[in-house]
Order: C-alpha cells, then sequence, then structure tokens
C-alpha cells in the first residue's frame, strides 16, 4: 500500500520546520496540554522508582485504621479486653513510647543504609542502577512498615485517655507492628547486603530486560508487517517538531493511530524509546492526502498523548537501556581505578543471553494500521547491529589491551553467530568479530594475542555452521573466565 503524497503548495520553509504558519505571531508546539500530558503525568514505572509512595501509603493506611481501633474501648472486665491487653494505662504509654521510639530509629536507619547502597552503586558500578535500587519492592516493603509502625503508636499514644477504657485493638496492632519492624529491619540489612552484589544487580538489570524484549517485540518470523519498499521517506513530509524535552519512554500505538486518523495523515514517526528528544527538533513526518493541510499544533498536541517523554530512561519498552547498563558495568570493570576484568567478562556474559533472545525476536520497523485496515503509523526501531555495537564498541575500545575482556567479546559473538537466524544477522556479527580482533592492542604479548586470535576463529566456525569446532576446545579455556 502506498503511502499519502505531501502536502502540495506548501512553501519550502513549512516542508522544513513543520509549523503553521500564523499571522503576526510565532506559533509555538507544547504550550498547555501537549506538555503536561506528555511529560508530567505520573505511570505505574514512575510509582515504582519512587521511595516515598509506598512508606506515604503505609503512613496513611496506618493512622486511618488506628483512628478507627480508637473507638473501640471494651470495658476493662470484658474479656476481650483481657484476653488482648492485660496491663494498666501506664504499660500501655511505656508500650507505645517503646515502639515509636524504636521504629523511627530504625527507619532512619533503613534511609542511611539505602542512601549508602545508592552511592556505592553509583560509584562502583554505573549511576544508572540507582531506578533498578529505588524500585525494589523489598526496600520500599521494608520502609513502609516501619513508618507505618511508627505512626500506628504515635496516633494510638495520642488517643490514649486515663478516664475512658483502653483502645486494647488499637495496642494489640502496635505491638504487632513493633515485631515486625524487627523482624523486617534483621530483613532489610539482609537484602541490602546480596543486593549490593555486583552480580545480583546485573541478574536483576537481566530479568528487568528479559521482560521488556517479551513486551516490546514479536517472536521472529511474526508481528506487524515492515514498511513496504514504495513508502516514501521521512524528507517528504511535514515535519512534527517535539512539543517538550526528554527522553522517550513509551510509545503507544492506539493513540497514535487514533491521532492519525482524526487529522487523516499517516505518521513516519522518528523516534523510538530510549532516544533522546530536545524541544522543537522533529519526532514525525505527516504525509496528508494531497490537497490537505497538516495541523501540525494540534498533531504535535495529540502525539504527546502517544509517545512519552521522561526525564529519564525506564526499562517500560527501552531493551536498550538494559544493555546500556550491563555495558556500564563492564567498562567500570575495566577502568584503570577499578581493574577488574573478570567482572567485565561476566557482565558480557549476560550481555550475550540477551542478545541471542534478541535474535529471537522480530527486529525492526513495523507498519500499524487503523481497524480499516488502512496504514497510519511507520514505527521505527533498533536492529540488531545497533545491539552489538551498543555492547562490543566502547568494552573493545576500552579493553584493548586486556585479552580476558577482548575473548569475553568473542565469546559473546560466537553465542550470537550460533543461534543467528539469517544473513543480516550473520554479516552483523561477522563485522563485530572482525572490529574486535582489530581493537588488538599491540602491546600484547603473542601468546596472548593467540588466544584472542583463536576465538576469533571460532567465531567463523559458528557463521559457518560447524558448531561443534566452534566450542570444543582442550580444557574449557574457550568458556571459563
Amino acid at each position: 500500500m502506498r503511502m499519502p503524497v505531501r502536502v502540495r503548495g506548501s512553501s519550502p520553509a513549512r516542508r522544513r520546520t513543520g509549523r503553521r504558519a500564523t499571522h503576526g505571531r510565532r506559533g509555538r508546539v507544547g504550550d498547555g496540554a501537549g506538555r503536561s500530558s506528555g511529560r508530567r503525568r505520573p505511570s505505574s514505572e514512575e510509582v515504582r522508582a519512587s521511595l516515598w509512595f509506598w512508606p506515604a501509603v503505609g503512613a496513611g493506611t496506618a493512622f486511618l485504621v488506628a483512628l478507627l481501633l480508637l473507638r473501640v474501648r471494651p470495658e476493662p472486665a470484658s474479656g476481650l479486653a483481657e484476653r488482648t491487653w492485660p496491663g494498666d494505662a501506664s504499660s500501655a504509654t511505656a508500650l507505645l513510647q517503646t515502639v515509636a521510639t524504636a521504629s523511627v530509629t530504625a527507619a532512619s536507619l533503613t534511609f542511611s543504609l539505602t542512601v549508602v547502597a545508592l552511592q556505592l552503586a553509583s560509584q562502583q558500578f554505573s549511576p544508572r542502577l540507582l531506578r533498578s535500587f529505588a524500585r525494589d519492592w523489598q526496600v520500599q516493603a521494608a520502609m513502609a512498615v516501619l513508618v507505618s509502625a511508627f505512626v500506628v503508636s504515635l496516633t494510638t499514644l495520642r488517643g490514649l485517655d486515663p478516664e475512658r477504657p483502653l483502645p486494647v485493638l488499637a495496642l494489640l496492632l502496635s505491638l504487632l507492628l513493633g515485631l515486625a519492624a524487627a523482624v523486617v529491619l534483621v530483613a532489610f540489612v539482609a537484602h541490602i547486603v546480596r543486593r549490593l552484589r555486583v552480580h545480583t544487580m546485573m541478574e536483576s538489570v537481566h530479568h528487568d530486560t528479559v521482560a521488556s524484549i517479551g513486551t516490546a517485540y514479536h517472536p521472529y518470523g511474526e508481528g506487524p508487517e515492515a514498511p513496504s519498499p514504495d513508502l516514501p521517506g521521512p524528507a517528504g513530509g511535514v515535519l512534527v517538531p517535539a512539543w517538550s524535552s526528554g527522553f522517550v519512554s513509551v510509545v503507544r500505538p492506539e493513540p497514535l493511530v487514533a491521532a492519525a486518523r482524526r487529522h487523516d495523515v499517516v505518521l513516519l514517526l522518528g523516534v523510538r524509546p530510549g532516544d533522546a528528544v530536545v524541544q522543537g527538533a522533529p519526532v514525525a513526518s505527516a504525509f496528508a492526502p494531497p490537497g490537505r493541510g497538516v495541523p501540525v499544533e494540534d498533531l504535535a498536541r495529540d502525539l504527546a498523548e502517544a509517545v512519552v517523554l521522561r526525564f529519564e530512561r525506564t526499562e517500560e519498552q527501552d531493551v536498550a537501556f538494559g544493555l546500556r547498563q550491563l555495558t556500564d558495568i563492564a567498562l567500570k570493570a575495566v577502568s584503570p581505578a577499578v581493574n577488574d576484568p573478570t567482572t567485565a567478562a561476566e557482565a558480557l556474559g549476560y550481555c550475550a543471553d540477551l542478545l541471542v533472545r534478541l535474535q529471537g525476536r522480530r527486529l525492526g520497523p513495523q507498519v500499524v494500521r487503523d481497524e480499516g485496515g488502512a496504514v497510519r503509523a511507520v514505527l521505527p526501531d533498533r536492529d540488531l547491529r545497533y545491539y552489538l555495537d551498543l555492547v562490543c564498541a566502547q568494552v573493545r575500545r576500552s579493553g584493548r589491551s586486556e585479552p580476558v575482556v577482548l575473548t569475553a567479546l568473542l565469546r559473546l559473538l560466537r553465542d550470537t553467530a550460533v543461534a543467528a537466524r539469517d544473513e543480516d544477522q550473520r554479516r552483523d556479527v561477522a563485522d563485530q568479530a572482525a572490529l574486535v580482533l582489530a581493537q588488538l592492542g599491540d602491546d600484547v604479548l603473542a601468546q596472548d594475542a593467540a588466544a584472542v586470535q583463536d576465538l576469533h576463529r571460532r567465531v567463523g566456525l559458528a557463521l559457518a555452521g560447524d558448531v561443534d569446532a566452534a566450542y570444543r576446545d582442550r580444557a574449557g579455556e574457550t568458556r571459563s573466565i
């Protein structure tokens, strides 16, 4: 199906800028609804990555529950009061003061440990790992329990009245939360110790990226159709400028199709999740039927619902962000300040698994149609060459004098060579293998260089289909780190 041609009679300036002509003023895209809807609307991902949300929910819930339980004041002689709280008012006050003091102390320790963990993760591994720490549900749950214990104890303490029966259920809840706070504190310390291990961080990033791959991509050979060769390129359309700045977090096909159908255009989207966008830069090209104009400002406001911009990258649809985090760990490990090539090789092992998974997915641009079958949008995407370069380029340049790093890269490429599905994938793997070999430093000893060259040869064997020869070795030297 051929895409509608661009608007006839439009001026060159309009085609270049994509702005609607105005009388006596300069049109600005992004004021008002477009910016707020595209940038500032909180999402479930932002809520998950915030440290304040669940503690705030826990504090509010604890306050309301405590107020309700303060109304339950059975007579001291009743069975409920004797079974729930056999003590007097002074012992109740002592309990509440103890729980409140202990819980706020534990909460302060928890916050301090979290800040220290964030600092260590940022300095030793990658600043992009901070989001993974912040969205850890166990950290948020620990803070919520500790804050709730403090709020319940303080609210109950405020509601004690010497002239009225004791609120025994509120006292029981405070006691239980105090015990829970002690258990949570011990569990939190153990969790932080495990969380700060580099293997745990890499496993967490790998797990999130696997989920993103499953969400963002269809299996290889399935999914929406690819653009046909007769579709015109973005140079023929009216450019739609960005309404704000940020990183593309989510692209929503349904609002995109709705916007294109509403304005009777076909959209060639120019950005994908993970791309950096500056306000005013083009994000799409719009093609209208002959003789019709493109309402650029209205279209940009509608696109703000479909292309969500945020101040940082997220894992929702951005598969490259997970590979970037793992690559950051590898780069930090090969830096002179750390000098830990083994950790770099292990990070590349996680990258190898993700790349093999990507090879089993349908990569590249795709066409989106409306309910009537008409083409409404063409969505760009990353290909295997991009992902291979993302993982290999910086690491091979930084580790050019370290055979452990170069052989780890070639092991990665051997695995991707075996998993290659078509000639394009095989060519991309072969190109990267040649670059790794060319990056081998002159200061590497001949024996170490021979190991790198041997693995490069094995990548070629895997590409040729001789998988057994590609992996067969003497003592596991081509598999071990």
